[in-house]
């Protein structure tokens, strides 16, 4: 059920409680920034514990070849900066580093997606999702709101192994509770439904709410799932949905090429195939202007996950 006035906050501020009380549990816990700390929430750990906090300035690779280190010493380093300068500038030390070498380092790349707003295209991470997940040994996550990052946050940093945690800047809808379940790996059905099901993870969770709604006034029944792990990615709750409902939508604030409806398709494809529609950025850099502006631009509402699910539908095999 949809609530009729959520509290907007950024997934940002759910990592940045998460790792303090993180730090809290565990004094392996230590934190870098590369010069982002207040932007990231890195700065509410580093108030909180200052001796475990490490600031690298505007070097990211450095900064992940650093948290190797912590994390060969038996820490549990949690490194912090924009998504588009995890994923993109030190993707070598990533997966030579982190993956290559199953190193239990903890990336944390916020203002992922093109939510950033008036910053733009150069600041607006749209590939994180394809490139971690291509990596072996790498976790990756999307979280859908505050209370969900903070569950994740807390989540990665007591497994073992490479993990990356995609938040974002703008403030979004708050749809989960702290009793909630939360398991890395195991996707969340939101709101069931017979006639197609809608993958969705980030902000898009609240979309495709929004678009179970339009669906419903249109008498069709939409199965929303909040896929908030990208990789390793939940096949049974993907084989399920295909059998149940013949007929998926995918929805994300990324790339379609390589992103969570790569993912969900690879699955569907090789075991279960039925028609499936992607809702996603098409090919194309992000742009400058408000974060609900550019959902429209990039026909990311959920009116376009509505219309992609009764595509999705008039597909099937009579």
């Amino acid at each position: 059920m949809l609530p009729e006035k959520p509290k907007m906050i950024p997934t940002r501020d759910g990592f940045g409680e998460g790792v303090v009380e993180l730090g809290k549990e565990n004094k392996e816990v230590v934190v870098l920034s590369a010069d982002l700390t207040d932007s990231t929430r890195a700065s509410w750990f580093k108030k909180a514990f200052p001796g475990r906090f490490f600031g690298l300035g505007v070097a990211e690779q450095d900064m992940i070849g650093v948290a190797t280190g912590f994390a060969l010493m038996g820490k549990v380093p949690f490194a912090c900066t924009f998504g588009v300068f995890a994923s993109g500038r030190a993707w070598d030390q990533i997966r030579v580093s982190v993956a290559y070498m199953k190193s239990n380092v903890k990336i944390v790349g916020t203002h992922g997606g093109i939510s950033v707003g008036p910053d733009g295209a150069t600041h607006q991470a749209i590939e994180e999702i394809s490139l971690m997940r291509i990596l072996p040994n790498m976790t990756m996550i999307v979280p859908c709101d505050a209370i969900e990052a903070k569950k994740a946050t807390i989540a990665a940093g007591k497994m073992q192994g490479p993990v990356y945690l995609r938040f974002g800047r703008s403030g979004v809808p708050v749809i989960t509770r702290p009793e909630d379940r939360f398991e890395i790996g195991k996707a969340n059905t939101m709101i069931e439904g017979r006639d197609v099901t809608i993958f969705a993870c980030g902000q898009m969770v609240y979309e495709g709410m929004l678009a179970c709604d339009i669906l419903k006034k249109e008498g069709i029944s939409a199965r929303l799932v909040n896929m908030h792990t990208a990789k390793p990615i939940d096949t049974e709750a993907i084989k399920s949905a295909a059998r149940d409902t013949g007929a998926i939508v995918t929805a994300e604030e990324h790339t379609t090429m390589g992103g969570l409806g790569s993912a969900i398709s690879e699955v569907v494809v090789q075991n279960c195939p039925v028609p499936l529609k992607m809702v996603g950025v098409q090919n194309r850099f992000g742009a400058s202007g408000e974060p609900e502006e550019l959902f429209k631009l990039f026909k990311l509402t959920a009116d376009d996950i509505a219309a992609a699910a009764k595509s999705a539908i008039s597909m099937k095999r009579k």
